[in-house]
């Protein structure tokens, strides 16, 4: 539109009178009239807008998008996120890989950035320990043996063949907040938390494919072995394996991507993530567990009584907010402002039912709301419509499943797991939010 085209001047009209068509005496009085809209009939605060605001040229002037060709449609093939997300993505840390090295290292997921349940391929967190294979499709055998009648190999081509089904669930680190153990390292949600993520994963029930094989009923354990360099390998629970164990071939819709374990892993729902092995090579069956580096040295839990705790697979309740958060503070709002509090809750164990959110570190709590989709073994949303008052907080959430487990406190998980352990950390995370809106990390300890 030009400043000089006509626009009706009925008496039902913003303008009323020729001299107020021009673009930019509309738009002036559009905008009043859309922000006492919006005041009369949402939860946000009346916006008062200012001359400047009135005559803001990103309202009252086009655009250069809107007025020349966008880029050509197949410019991308495999479709890219807006230049303008670019700050969000993984990121590492030498505090979280093996003396540096980022082939046994972790990337984390942006949680502050997310929406929804679902995270999408490029930002799912990565663990690898001997970097990142890349394996033919073609060349890459499943071999099934062990305590079974009828070992196979199968192709990626068998396993295709065989019935696929689609579910969503997250996957976590049981390191997922280690660094936080003893008191708060990061200032930052993305590296206190950043070790999970929630996909829909497609591929074949590995039970269906264990019809073929024939496991003895003596063979209570499985091994799983990874083709990456390593050698990944966990010992799982038959009874698990038979329960919900799939071999994943997809994710989100596509193919796997590399990082994540292409072209073919192990998926556990609800138990830990190194469990649900990458670059899946080989399962054997047996009847006693095989005590594999990755569970003898690592993902052992040791107690104050120096014993360790081996096998300890599912992953407990857990919570966090995301919105606000030290990446998402409120330094923008101002007092009487209306604000959603917005977070992640989760569970190995089965599904979330409740949500509560503590302003005083936890002395009071207020329950939140559960938004979205609320699935089993997955993420699900929470919410709260809260008037924002320009004081100090310590916000907290505290997340309960359907077994009944709540989220502890710092002090009740670690009277019962000492200050050594580094897995399986779900303790009650702590915001500090100052009087300006600035956040960070902090741990109430009592």
């Amino acid at each position: 539109m030009k400043k000089n085209d006509k626009t009706s001047t009925d008496s039902s009209s913003l303008v009323s009178d020729k001299t107020s068509s021009s673009r930019r005496n509309f738009f002036k009085k559009a905008a009043v009239y859309s922000a006492s809209a919006v005041a009369a009939s949402s939860l946000l605060s009346p916006v008062k807008l200012s001359a400047e605001e009135k005559d803001d040229k990103f309202i009252t002037e086009e655009q250069p998008w809107a007025t020349s060709l966008g880029y050509e449609l197949n410019k991308h093939p495999y479709g890219v996120p807006s230049p303008y997300e670019h700050n969000v993505v993984r990121r590492t840390t030498p505090l979280l890989s093996s003396a540096g090295d980022m082939h046994a290292a972790v990337s984390l997921t942006p949680l502050q950035d997310l929406k929804g349940i679902i995270t999408p391929n490029g930002l799912f967190f990565t663990r690898t320990h001997n970097g990142v294979a890349r394996i033919d499709p073609n060349k890459h055998r499943l071999m099934i043996h062990g305590m079974v009648k009828n070992p196979i190999v199968l192709t990626m081509e068998d396993i295709k063949r065989y019935p696929s089904e689609s579910v969503i669930h997250f996957l976590e680190c049981p390191a997922n907040g280690a660094a936080e153990w003893k008191t708060p390292q990061f200032d930052s949600l993305q590296f206190v938390k950043g070790m999970v993520s929630c996909a829909e994963w497609t591929g074949v029930r590995l039970k269906t494919i264990l019809e073929d094989v024939g496991v003895d009923p003596k063979a209570i354990w499985m091994l799983a072995e990874g083709g990456d360099g390593s050698s990944m390998s966990r010992t799982i629970p038959v009874e698990k394996v038979m329960d919900d164990a799939m071999i994943v071939y997809a994710m989100n819709g596509e193919a796997l991507r590399e990082e994540q374990g292409y072209p073919v892993r192990l998926l556990l729902p609800g138990w830990e993530a190194n469990l649900s092995v990458k670059w899946l090579k080989r399962l054997e069956f047996g009847d006693k567990p095989w005590y594999c580096k990755e569970e003898t040295s690592k993902y052992t839990v040791l107690l104050p009584s120096g014993k360790a705790i081996q096998h300890f697979y599912p992953l407990e309740v857990n919570s966090i907010i995301t919105s606000p958060c030290p990446e998402k503070p409120w330094t923008d709002l101002k007092k009487g402002d209306i604000v959603e509090i917005e977070g992640l809750a989760w569970s190995g164990k089965g599904t979330i039912t409740h949500v509560d959110i503590s302003f005083d570190g936890g002395k009071n709590w207020v329950e939140a709301k559960l938004k979205g989709l609320v699935l089993p073994k997955a993420w699900t949303r929470f919410s709260y419509i809260y008037k924002y008052e320009g004081k100090e907080l310590m916000l907290e959430s505290r997340a309960t499943d359907d077994s009944g487990d709540t989220q502890p406190t710092v002090n009740q998980e670690k009277k019962i797991m000492g200050v050594e352990g580094v897995y399986h950390r779900n303790s009650i995370n702590t915001w500090y939010v100052k009087a300006n809106g600035e956040v960070h990390n902090a741990q109430m300890r009592s």
